[in-house]
């Protein structure tokens, strides 16, 4: 476990040490705050709207889970789809290319251990961009009234982190395939684009067991849960399976290196 955390910190401190943590992390914040924004204003539109109209009928059903931070989770996904190649394309791609690997494949650490150490790093700088969200979260329950129900917020981070551990996991295994990082990143995030809509053509399959197929396969699919406040084991065991899957295949990918 010491070589993983070893690992992890200095794929941490890499990050830091060059404008790509800030750029993530500035990109991120300005975005999420723009549909932050946006949606809250729609919110408290809508509700002068109604009130004015008299129509308290529909303020009751007017609530902030539903109307800013489950689109705002939603939002948060497509951002992610985008951002986590980014963070991944240099974790085993950088070291290709600076034929760095060699030193660290014949290097008294096993393979596991460099990709545990590797994802554990930027799946830590990964919960650094999703906390910084955290402030909204604060604001609204500071500040609104009625206040949102708190267990869908907690559902809703969980299956962020769950989804974006899933992203992290195949950006370094396509980090692991090449030496270009723009090649790594672009193949991460076509590879998670194709998981993330694969169930928009579940309807018009004609076996239903190859659309409940598909249905599953989705990334967002297995998100719809967590975003309305439920925590399904299925929906957990998806997204772990992706990850371990994901690892594996990374793991194989730096194998084949050590036997040539």
């Amino acid at each position: 476990m010491r070589k993983i955390f070893i690992v992890a910190g200095k794929e941490l401190k890499s990050y830091f040490i060059s404008p790509v943590a800030y750029v993530v992390l500035g990109a991120f914040t300005l975005i999420m705050g723009w549909f932050y924004f946006n949606l809250v204003a729609r919110f408290i539109q809508l509700s002068k709207i109604y009130e004015l109209f008299r129509r308290p009928d529909i303020l009751m059903r007017m609530n902030l889970n539903d109307m800013v931070i489950q689109p705002l989770f939603y939002n948060m996904t497509v951002i992610l789809i985008i951002l986590t190649p980014i963070v991944t394309m240099r974790l085993l791609a950088e070291e290709k290319n600076s034929y760095t690997d060699e030193l660290i494949l014949t290097s008294p650490i096993s393979t596991w251990q460099i990709v545990l150490g590797k994802f554990l790093g930027a799946f830590i700088f990964f919960l650094i961009m999703v906390a910084i969200t955290a402030i909204f979260m604060i604001e609204l329950f500071a500040y609104s009234n009625p206040r949102p129900e708190f267990g869908p917020v907690v559902s809703g981070y969980l299956g962020i982190i769950l989804m974006g551990a899933s992203f992290l996991a195949v950006g370094i295994f396509t980090s692991s395939l090449t030496k270009n990082q723009i090649v790594a990143a672009v193949s991460s995030f076509l590879i998670l684009l194709m998981f993330y809509v694969i169930n928009i053509i579940s309807p018009s399959v004609n076996s239903k067991t190859l659309s409940e197929i598909l249905d599953y396969l989705s990334l967002i699919k297995q998100f719809e849960d967590f975003g309305k406040g439920l925590i399904d084991l299925r929906n957990v065991v998806y997204y772990l399976s992706f990850i371990t899957i994901g690892l594996f295949f990374t793991k194989l990918s730096l194998d084949s290196l050590r036997w040539r």
